[in-house]
């Protein structure tokens, strides 16, 4: 059989042609391939002056200097944080739209509204956990009581009498007081804001005397001396005020360690999620980043998209009975 060879001339002049050829459709694919092209949006399903608004804005900041690109903070609050959730697990899953959300709006939510209109688990993949923020319960200087074990004895003598506020029906802290009425068996009289920011305003403004506040949304009235602290409702005192006693030292079991982290819409492409995870546990060891989150009382709570799906799995679980157990409803 007749051997054909091509003359070494002839063989670069096809190399060139076909990597001219090529050339476009792999600047393409690069573009394509490159995260992120574009600025990305945080979606915050809460008021701005909140912890998880405050917590988002350290983060945004921080992604911003790290991938060279926009990242901006959208706060989209209604309806216990379900509004916004819904609506960020419908929008395209390419990186661009993510929610940066907080245990009560993505597990607490599901329990408590008949049709919260997302499921936690099937609409959204994990990408990290970004912090943990202190709690406490605030009271106005002039309220009669130090601590809990005062509260305690003032609301058992006028049950109903004494006014809580909380960042609305079916936040976190509408359900943290409620757990503590039950663990103290009292009850007070639930007052519901839009917002933890405007709650924390009135009760410094002598308006309602007691809340149950993420320290984010009342360090600065916490120092300025406008508001006390009646306890710590993590299940131990808090690095950001080692003075404050934790209610648990009152009532032995109590307490809870709210979290607060980053999701994207289920379908998001995995290498994505895999960059932003590392991104996310990379801010995490930032100086300046740890030095925002101590000051309004939070730490950094680093993890991976993995162990974040199992706590928004076992979080679930336990707040489904915590709503159950406090009959808490969000009429």
């Amino acid at each position: 059989m007749p051997h054909h060879t091509i003359c070494p001339a002839r063989r670069h002049a096809l190399a060139r042609l076909a990597a001219s050829l090529a050339a476009p459709w792999a600047a393409s694919a690069a573009a394509q391939d490159k995260y992120p092209a574009k600025p990305v949006t945080l979606v915050v399903p809460q008021a701005a002056g909140g912890a998880n608004d405050v917590i988002a804005r350290v983060l945004a900041q921080r992604l911003s200097e790290q991938m060279g690109q926009s990242v901006v903070v959208d706060n989209r609050p209604g309806a216990g944080g379900t509004l916004a959730t819904a609506a960020t697990a419908r929008t395209q899953a390419d990186g661009y739209t993510l929610l940066v959300t907080t245990d009560s709006a993505q597990v607490i939510a599901p329990a408590l509204y008949k049709a919260p209109g997302f499921d936690p688990e099937k609409d959204f993949a994990p990408v990290a956990p970004i912090a943990r923020a202190g709690y406490v319960l605030v009271a106005h200087p002039s309220f009669a009581a130090d601590d809990v074990a005062g509260l305690i004895r003032l609301a058992k003598a006028r049950p109903g009498h004494y006014a809580i506020a909380s960042a609305g029906n079916g936040t976190l802290n509408h359900l943290m007081a409620a757990l503590l009425q039950k663990a103290a068996g009292i009850e007070l009289m639930h007052v519901p804001y839009k917002g933890s920011a405007a709650a924390a305003t009135d009760v410094a403004g002598g308006q309602v005397p007691l809340a149950v506040q993420s320290l984010p949304s009342v360090m600065a009235f916490v120092q300025s001396g406008k508001l006390k602290v009646l306890g710590v409702v993590n299940p131990e005192r808090t690095p950001a005020l080692p003075q404050a006693p934790a209610i648990s030292e009152t009532l032995p079991g109590f307490g809870a360690a709210p979290w607060y982290a980053l999701f994207a819409p289920a379908g998001t492409p995995a290498p994505i999620v895999t960059q932003l995870q590392g991104e996310v546990q990379r801010a995490l060891t930032h100086p300046d980043v740890l030095a925002k989150l101590a000051a309004v009382g939070c730490e950094p709570f680093a993890g991976t998209a993995a162990e974040l799906g199992a706590l928004v799995r076992a979080d679930r679980a336990k707040w489904a009975r915590a709503v159950k157990e406090t009959g808490v409803t969000i009429d």
